[in-house]
């Protein structure tokens, strides 16, 4: 089996790092640095849990930087005067600002200027792709020529929202006083906690529809445990609640209660749908209907909100699989992928079509994927998948591929290699292609303008065709990331307030 591309990704222990962070830090600290020499300042790496122990355990992965290596990578920041960062983060964080009081030792100052803009920094700072945002246009990783080399702002921020809850820090943002007006925000993903924030700041009284049993939408169902710890993301919703933010869940708008009907009945002046996309794409090939066969927003959801690798205490048991494949290279295949060896897998291949270069998943999540064990099958796809005479799957048919001249999005096009079909023995297969957005807001809400695709239409101001309500993150963009999520909630909350003035 072919595995093009395939790198090692060299793990260094927590202890090292630690140790060789002390003695640059001893250097460095009573140092004036000149631009120059901040350059020649080496990026430090994340410490993470040893490969072989956490590929079985439920435990975060990224270990976060100790107050050191905090420390070193504030001090490659050039706090560049046109802020060129800035430009890439889509809530605007004011990332020379926080990370200048880095410089100076101020945690709790530097996690409140990120969070005139950004209430949840723990968790972008652990999940947002900073490679291809902010740290993209960092004027570092320009001169080193690799974002890779750029400063480390997700890390560092996620370094000091992590120092302000250890430390009991966490302060509640300021509320106006009550305006009386009523605001509905369906889903409580990154998109409508981001508006149920900035909503609240100004007084407004809120109420967040949850469809599931626990809130935080696709950071608590869809991305694990490993990647990011469930008390994470209940913190940032007790912190809203301390706000006074309502949360109901078990609540599915256009089932237990229609858009219409909380505003003309309930009485919302306004409303927000942040439901995300999670209707799962399949790929239309034989035996896609094998007992084995899942989505993965179907063995995510299990895994991590269903605790299914509980067999004992769970309703709802997980099939069990020696060896898995997961088809797809985005960071949810990575996660399904790794997530496979977390519950009892011996073997799992990744499968994607193009090469290593081309894959979507993040970097660090890749490099993480193949520390723990995880073999990638680059320029091969699925023809069909083969079961056995109980009608469970026993193998995956592929094709190998070659790459063509770049398609619409830049990448280039995979070509297939017809005569090269064979098959990779298999007793499990995830489908992690995408997901498309869930129909029922769009065939419960009279009047409610969607795209072919069934994602909402919205104005500039994320304003949808219905009065008084507005839409953002995946239900609008299709699958994306939390931060372009929380983005969109910004610009949406804006314009509720500026609507709620009016009536």
């Amino acid at each position: 089996m072919e595995n093009t591309n395939q790198t090692c990704h060299k793990h260094i222990t927590h202890e090292k790092l630690s140790e060789q962070a002390k003695k640059l830090w001893a250097d460095l600290k009573d140092k004036t640095l000149s631009p120059k020499e901040r350059t020649q300042i080496p990026i430090q790496e994340m410490p993470a849990l040893d490969p072989h122990e956490r590929a079985s355990l439920m435990n975060e992965v990224a270990m976060g930087y100790t107050d050191e290596q905090a420390r070193i990578e504030a001090e490659r920041c050039l706090n560049c005067k046109n802020k060129p960062c800035v430009k890439g983060c889509p809530v605007g964080v004011p990332i020379p600002e926080f990370i200048s009081e880095i410089q100076k030792g101020d945690y709790k100052k530097a996690v409140d200027i990120i969070k005139t803009t950004n209430l949840l920094p723990a968790i972008c700072g652990r999940v947002c792709p900073q490679e291809k945002q902010c740290q993209a246009f960092c004027t570092i990783g320009k001169m080193l020529k690799s974002p890779e080399q750029a400063v480390a702002i997700g890390r560092l921020e996620r370094f000091v929202a992590d120092w302000e809850r250890n430390n009991n820090k966490i302060t509640v943002p300021e509320v106006a006083p009550e305006t009386g007006k009523k605001v509905a925000i369906i889903g409580s993903g990154p998109a409508g906690l981001t508006v149920a924030a900035d909503v609240r700041r100004e007084g407004h009284t809120v109420t967040v529809f949850e469809a599931f049993h626990k809130t935080g939408g696709v950071m608590v169902y869809g991305i694990p445990e490993f990647r990011l710890p469930k008390e994470i993301v209940a913190k940032e919703v007790e912190n809203l609640e301390k706000m006074g933010v309502e949360f109901k869940t078990n609540f599915l708008v256009g089932r237990t209660e229609t858009l219409e009907q909380l505003l003309k009945e309930d009485g919302y002046d306004a409303a927000f749908i942040g439901t995300g996309a999670g209707l799962p794409k399949f790929m239309g090939i034989e035996g896609e209907n094998l007992i084995g066969v899942f989505s993965a927003n179907e063995y995510l959801t299990r895994a991590n909100l269903m605790k299914a690798y509980d067999a004992t205490h769970s309703d709802t048991p997980l099939y069990q699989a020696e060896t898995l494949a997961v088809i797809g290279g985005g960071n949810v295949a990575m996660d399904a992928a790794r997530m496979g060896y977390r519950l009892g897998c011996k073997k799992v291949y990744c499968i994607y079509r193009r090469t290593r270069a081309e894959m979507p998943a993040r970097i660090e999540e890749v490099a993480h994927a193949e520390e723990e064990g995880v073999e990638f099958c680059f320029l091969q796809n699925p023809t069909k998948i083969i079961g056995d005479e109980e009608g469970k799957v026993c193998a995956i048919e592929v094709l190998d591929y070659e790459l063509g001249e770049p398609d619409e999005s830049g990448r280039r096009k995979p070509v297939a290699k017809p005569g090269t079909e064979h098959q990779i023995k298999v007793d499990a297969v995830i489908v992690a292609l995408g997901n498309d957005s869930n129909p029922l807001m769009a065939q419960t809400s009279h009047g409610l303008e969607v795209t072919k695709k069934g994602n909402i239409v919205v104005d500039e101001n994320q304003k949808t065709s219905i009065e008084g309500v507005w839409a953002g993150g995946d239900i609008v963009l299709g699958a994306a990331t939390v931060i372009l999520a929380m983005g969109e909630g910004r610009k949406a909350a804006a314009a509720i307030n500026d609507y709620l003035k009016t009536k």
